[in-house]
């Protein structure tokens, strides 16, 4: 792609390399399918109304920003996003975010909702989930086809992923990282030869399989496929036809394949990550309330692990036009501050602490309040003399005067829920609330 065709999105990052990025040309040979439609079961009422690739991350992002992120820094500019599950907060957030491609350079971010095109069911599985629009990939005719999950926080160059595919002349490569054995039962799991070939892959195992020289240390998936095309066609049409299949990549498609020997490859993440932390690369899986928490408030610290602030690598999201944060009143028992924190557009902090904290777009903390490690996702609003000490506060929130959480945890999970980890979210409904807006 040209710096002409690049910079009518604002932005490219290698405009000053003639070659682009390893890659690159690769890229424009791709399409990617983000899988974005899966409800998140174990975020609990977080999840009750939007998928959780819509979940608010980072002050001002979406969590399916990152994946979209990806794929535009890496050249791929023909996505197709598969919804299912309460999408109406995602459509909306694509529709108002993601309209800056330009047809005239064939790129595009179409929605695709399970529709019945090709059967008379809704998506099944993963796989199915691709079969179903399989005759828009046809129209496509891309040379490979990206399967992204769209529900994951990492930053990470699949233009390398593409590269390494050609070079093993794989029929299909799957991206994974590291993870601590007792981690690793939420994934799949992998075994590899010397080459980087996968010999052995369990979906979601009880008991993990440990790297051969590291007892405590499991491959896994990231939920990151490469495809050349035509084989990615074979196993979707094959696996179609199974009846006795859960139409799942995990489960069926990936053991079927690696079990009549095709060429499946592991891409290792630390060779295509663009964020490392030490040798090590970021990849959340914000999968619960006390990881959703905890990775939110790392983002606080002086050096966050996720650098949100690379020019090179930016995350593209919705621009909502704010006005700048506030903070007034500097009395002494009625200061309007905020340390360690993050406080995004349209806040107004008044005469209040916030601290080792994060807040969301047009949240007002009125007078005498303290809070403290805590979340407050959009549109809350907390009234005087409140004390919020670990919590998650969930979109369009009114907290009521003097209301205390994270001062007694059995008075909290009477009213509210509480974790394992002692984080406590609320939402409107356990506050008594009616929701006026979509999450």
């Amino acid at each position: 792609m040209t710096d002409a065709e690049c910079l009518h999105l604002g932005y490219c990052p290698y405009k000053n390399d003639p070659a682009g990025p390893p890659g690159s040309n690769l890229a424009h040979e791709a399409m990617a399918i983000v899988l974005a439609g899966g409800r998140g079961q174990r975020l609990g009422p977080l999840s009750e109304w939007r998928a959780k690739p819509a979940l608010p991350f980072a002050g001002k992002f979406r969590i399916i920003d990152f994946t979209l992120s990806n794929c535009v820094n890496s050249g791929i500019r023909r996505i197709g996003i598969c919804t299912q599950y309460k999408a109406q907060s995602l459509i909306r957030h694509v529709q108002r975010g993601w309209s800056i491609f330009d047809g005239r350079f064939n790129e595009f971010v179409e929605l695709l909702p399970a529709q019945q095109r090709v059967t008379t069911h809704w998506y099944a599985g993963t796989a199915d989930a691709v079969y179903q629009n399989i005759d828009i990939l046809r129209t496509q005719e891309p040379r490979f086809v990206l399967v992204l999950a769209g529900d994951h926080v990492y930053k990470m160059d699949y233009s390398k992923m593409l590269g390494e595919h050609v070079a093993r002349n794989a029929d299909m490569t799957i991206a994974c990282l590291e993870l601590p054995v007792e981690e690793a039962r939420p994934f799949g799991v992998m075994q590899v030869d010397a080459e980087g070939r996968i010999i052995g892959f369990q979906e979601k195992p009880a008991h993990p399989r440990p790297l051969p020289d590291r007892p405590d240390t499991a491959l896994v998936s990231m939920g990151v496929y490469c495809f050349n095309t035509p084989f990615l066609y074979e196993q979707l049409i094959r696996d179609a036809g199974q009846r006795t299949s859960s139409h799942d990549f995990g489960k069926d498609v990936i053991p079927h394949a690696i079990e009549r020997g095709y060429r499946v490859y592991s891409h290792r993440f630390t060779t295509s990550c663009v964020n490392m932390v030490g040798d090590r690369p970021y990849w959340r899986d914000v999968g619960t309330i006390d990881a959703y928490w905890e990775a939110n408030l790392d983002l606080v610290h002086v050096t966050p692990e996720l650098n949100l602030y690379d020019a090179a690598w930016p995350i593209w999201t919705h621009q909502e036009q704010l006005p700048p944060a506030k903070f007034v009143f500097d009395d002494d028992d009625r200061r309007g501050i905020a340390i360690d924190s993050i406080v995004s557009g349209g806040c107004i902090i008044s005469g209040s602490a916030v601290k080792r904290s994060l807040l969301f777009s047009n949240v007002v903390v009125h007078s005498y309040c303290t809070i403290e490690d805590s979340v407050l996702l959009p549109d809350v609003d907390v009234a005087r003399h409140v004390v919020l000490k670990r919590a998650v506060v969930e979109k369009g929130c009114r907290l009521p005067a003097g209301l205390q959480v994270g001062v007694d945890r059995e008075a909290d999970r009477r009213r509210f829920l509480v974790t394992d980890h002692g984080v406590t979210l609320i939402t409107p409904q356990m506050l008594g609330q009616e929701i006026h807006q979509v999450p």
